[in-house]
């Protein structure tokens, strides 16, 4: 937003004299907030102990309803039989789209990456958390049932009139309406104002009602598996303030794991290590100069230690002159010996190494 002078024509073109300043606080909302902000925890109240209860018990109605074969499993057959698909061709296409965002992998991933910078952005791990403690319940509680009731889909369906149930299916209740609803619905958990959190809701329930119908349209779900993954993704979304104590432990934890780990790595020095020489033990502390220059002089990597007394000693040492104690001189000492050292022109000439030696000046006798 572009802010002109006081006093300056409305409409007259923008240029540097006539601009006052430039509103960047919209794209301020997406840095990082210098503090985690003050975050209010959804808690068990007693309108949602009663919507826990009757989500419940609707649940278990649709359950039963299946299991004896009622009227729900009549208006089952009949939608299956309609054929909605071939009604409206149309609508096919951009349906098989649409039907992606109730997929637990597509979904996962966008929410998470959304969740992911919101977790950056209030130096908080609790959007991830609630997404993933979300998922598991949903895996654990749709996918129980699932394998539980074994129900066939309609594309599977034998007998007329049957619920089909027990025959190694895996359809009821629906995974992508009940993802749709846990996936969309945690970003309205997770808003931290009231207005956000209604719109959210409403988008998230438009989502997940149409996901459901999608899949009644295609016919890969009977009406009774969309009816029962609703209630069950409400059931998990209703039940996350029952584990808002395990995600601020979890987190807890974590958060401690990551300042041990971060306050090693500030104590730890980074000290030179020679080539080839050895390097300190995982775990093992580490000495700095100023430790060593303490406990004693640091000798040299690769030094040669000193000969002990009586061994032989090189030929170059063997040319220097003993020092003794004792005697004149400014430093006290004196020579005990002078080896001469021969000059250049006396030294014998040395044949180089593999010459052959020179012939022998015997006189060769006759015979």
């Amino acid at each position: 937003m572009v802010i002109t002078k006081p006093g300056d024509r409305p409409g007259r073109t923008l240029t540097p004299c006539n601009v006052d300043w430039v509103r960047t606080d919209i794209f301020a909302r997406l840095d990082r907030e210098p503090e985690p902000p003050k975050i209010e925890i959804p808690r068990m109240s007693r309108t949602r102990l009663a919507l826990f209860g009757g989500t419940s018990a609707f649940y278990l109605a649709i359950v039963v309803a299946v299991l004896a074969s009622t009227w729900l499993v009549i208006v089952d057959w009949k939608i299956m039989l309609f054929r909605p698909y071939q009604q409206w061709p149309s609508l096919h296409p951009f349906l098989d789209c649409f039907v992606v965002l109730g997929q637990r992998g597509p979904t996962a991933v966008m929410v998470a990456a959304w969740l992911g910078w919101r977790s950056w952005r209030q130096h908080t791990l609790r959007p991830l958390l609630v997404l993933g403690v979300s998922l598991l319940l949903l895996n654990a509680t749709v996918g129980a049932v699932k394998i539980g009731l074994g129900r066939l889909g309609p594309h599977y369906a034998t007998r007329i009139g049957s619920p089909e149930l027990f025959a190694g299916g895996d359809i009821f209740p629906s995974g992508h309406t009940a993802n749709a609803v846990v996936t969309w619905g945690i970003l309205a958990y997770l808003a931290t104002t009231p207005t956000t959190r209604r719109y959210l809701s409403a988008l998230s329930a438009t989502v997940s009602l149409g996901v459901g119908l999608t899949t009644v349209y295609l016919g890969t779900h009977w009406l009774s598996d969309v009816l029962l993954g609703w209630a069950a993704g409400l059931l998990i979304l209703l039940a996350l303030p029952w584990c808002e104590p395990l995600i601020g432990r979890t987190e807890a934890w974590i958060l401690e794991r990551r300042e041990r780990w971060r306050a090693r790595r500030r104590l730890a020095p980074s000290l030179p290590v020679a080539a080839g020489g050895p390097r300190p033990a995982a775990g093992a502390a580490l000495r700095t100069p100023a430790e060593d220059a303490v406990d004693g002089v640091r000798e040299p990597v690769g030094a040669v230690p000193p000969p002990a007394q009586g061994w032989p000693r090189s030929p170059a040492a063997r040319k220097q002159p003993q020092r003794q104690k004792g005697g004149a001189g400014r430093s006290g000492e004196r020579l005990t010996q002078t080896i001469p050292q021969p000059v250049r022109a006396e030294r014998s000439a040395v044949a180089p190494a593999g010459a052959r030696p020179a012939p022998s000046s015997r006189p060769s006798s006759g015979g």
